[in-house]
């Protein structure tokens, strides 16, 4: 993203619609700091400019990754899926992604405000491949990955600077303490903030078997917390 300082007025509408706070004034025009900006396009597509001077111009690789991390609509070209991640684990009951003595895992880095460079993401996606976890396939991340096994990120890539980035995983539920207590550890080395969410099948008496070890790692576990059936025909046995 680029604002063309011939046709800027300096009206100042635009700087409040950057989810990175990237838009500042210079000299009587506005700026873009183009290595904080993660090309959302939030600015332009507000349509906020009233004589349109912001500029989006197609970036070439690795800094195109800012648009499809962070744009929602735009389209990654490896998975033809928009967004940052795959289907969500609220989908499991059509997609039988997670079976029973797994658990999955996603970690969200980033929000609006604060975003996220993919040397924080390589640093927990080391840890967990560490941990014997096994990586999505079809995650834009997963894709990112010159070594899968070692969750190790392409070197040219992790500068980039996205909104928003998911790794999605699965690991057999024996490892989970062990996973949390390295995500625990890897949290004080990451730059960013990171959210982390797990899914268990329910036994046939409907009970979880992750509940027991939420309990006893100190992790409260909300009965109001949301249930989802996903609705349509199975695509796999689980």
């Amino acid at each position: 993203m680029r604002i063309d300082p011939e046709v800027c007025i300096a009206c100042e509408v635009c700087v409040p619609y950057c989810p990175m706070e990237a838009i500042t004034m210079k000299d009587d025009v506005a700026v873009i700091d183009e290595d904080e900006c993660v090309d959302c396009a939030v600015c332009l597509k507000s349509g906020v400019c009233p004589v349109d001077c912001i500029i989006f111009e197609p970036a070439p690789w690795p800094r195109s990754l800012r648009t499809t991390f962070s744009d929602p609509r735009t389209e990654h070209k490896e998975t033809k899926i928009a967004g940052r991640g795959t289907e969500e684990m609220k989908t499991n009951d059509v997609t039988g992604r997670f079976k029973r003595g797994w658990v999955g895992m996603g970690c969200e880095f980033g929000r609006p405000g604060i975003g996220t460079r993919f040397r924080d993401v390589d640093k927990v996606a080391q840890v967990l491949a560490k941990q014997g976890a096994e990586f999505e396939p079809k995650n834009p991340v997963t894709i990112l990955m010159e070594d899968k096994k070692a969750g190790k990120l392409r070197k040219d890539v992790l500068n980039e600077k996205v909104l928003s980035a998911i790794i999605e995983c699965i690991f057999p539920i024996e490892k989970f303490k062990d996973i949390i207590d390295a995500l625990k550890e890897v949290a004080k080395q990451v730059d960013t903030v990171f959210s982390v969410e797990v899914i268990n099948r329910a036994d046939p008496d409907g009970s979880y078997p992750l509940r027991k070890l939420l309990d006893e790692t100190g992790i409260p576990c909300y009965i109001n917390g949301k249930q989802n059936v996903g609705l349509g025909r199975p695509l796999a046995n689980v």
